[in-house]
């Protein structure tokens, strides 16, 4: 009988042109990779689909490249009460340029960052055509810096060229961080990854799965993890009137207490929350007391383009008290999340107050 049935559900597939479901591989069989565990717990879900104040995204890129795109994504973010998004372009030069001509129509939705010109970092003389396009920048309309990026190897975001081997404390940065502290203008430093990223990828490897596929433990002459924090930290220190956004949480989520001590030293240093929900969602009382500790230093972010699905996994894991649950199509962690139920007065500055002090008036 069983066989029966078999052939006559693959003879429906076929008739109706579906294939047959692929058939599940056994426990001695199944990878980690495809491990895809659904909870099982019957406890609240809430489902978050506008944030709880009118939000501002201080971590977003160029995902719209058509005034159709620009479109929709406007229409998504008023769906999901996102009030302004600020687009990290990483550009200079004519690149910029056509960004800021493309984002002009909805000028009080959107503000452009630029990014720094290294084009002859290597070389002496390397300073003054830097400060000068970004004084150029400024006056087309950027209002900061951003995303600039070291893993351990160089700032290597910004266009046209990589600055391989210099770091943000190299003293032929100071010159650059001095303009945007003249011209008011913040900067957004992705600086290191995620600590998993550095660690062997072996069995003791906490964040393995999600690790493996950025993974910088094999990258000859790298700075490991806490040296990108010294490297921020003696930045930091040396412009005191620049401000600083690690964004990321600085990628301390494994240890936000480094994040916290760098806050208590230093008022003009901030970190935005993008991108790193899913590894402080997985520790939700002390992300929360976090929060609730540095509530006036933290802006809320995405970095995960304009999907609903991802502001939607956002307002959930920030302001919902639900356990156990998994976002399969955003994180490859295998840990569940949790929702750090924050206070509103801890949310309102989140996503909105902090914010305000920051961007350019």
């Amino acid at each position: 009988m069983k066989r029966t049935i078999v052939v006559v559900s693959l003879l429906v597939c076929c008739s109706a042109g579906l294939a047959p479901a692929a058939e599940e591989p056994s426990p001695d069989t199944l990878l980690l990779k495809d491990f895809r565990p659904r909870s099982v717990y019957r406890i609240p879900v809430t489902e978050i689909a506008k944030a709880r104040y009118p939000a501002i995204d201080m971590h977003a890129h160029v995902y719209a490249r058509t005034p159709e795109q620009l479109d929709r994504w406007v229409q998504v973010m008023d769906e999901h009460g996102i009030a302004k998004a600020v687009v990290l372009t990483m550009a200079v030069g004519k690149q910029f340029d056509d960004l800021c001509t493309l984002y002009s129509k909805y000028p009080d939705r959107f503000e452009l960052w630029c990014g720094f010109d290294y084009t002859g970092y290597d070389q002496p003389g390397f300073g003054p055509a830097a400060v000068a396009e970004l004084q150029r920048c400024y006056d087309m309309g950027a209002r900061g810096v951003g995303e600039l990026g070291d893993k351990g190897k160089g700032l290597f975001y910004c266009r046209p060229t990589k600055a391989w081997g210099m770091h943000l404390d190299d003293p032929r940065m100071d010159p650059l961080l001095a303009k945007c502290a003249e011209l008011k203008m913040p900067i957004n430093i992705h600086v290191a990854d995620p600590y998993w990223m550095y660690e062997p990828m072996d069995a003791h490897n906490d964040g393995l799965m999600n690790a493996f596929k950025w993974r910088l433990d094999d990258q000859p002459g790298i700075v490991g993890h806490a040296g990108m924090i010294d490297i921020l930290e003696r930045a930091v220190k040396r412009h005191p009137k620049t401000i600083f956004i690690a964004c990321h949480f600085a990628n301390c989520s494994y240890d936000l207490n480094r994040l916290a001590g760098l806050f208590d030293e230093y008022p003009n240093l901030y970190a935005d929350i993008s991108a790193r929900f899913a590894e402080t969602a997985a520790t939700p009382r002390f992300t929360a007391k976090f929060f609730e500790a540095y509530q006036d230093r933290l802006v809320y972010g995405t970095d995960m383009t304009f999907s609903p699905e991802v502001y939607r996994m956002s307002f959930r894991i920030l302001e919902s008290a639900d356990e156990h649950f998994y976002y399969w199509r955003l994180f490859s962690y295998h840990w569940p999340l949790h929702g750090l139920a924050l206070s509103d007065p801890v949310l309102e500055k989140v996503y909105r107050t902090n914010a305000l002090k920051i961007l350019h008036p």
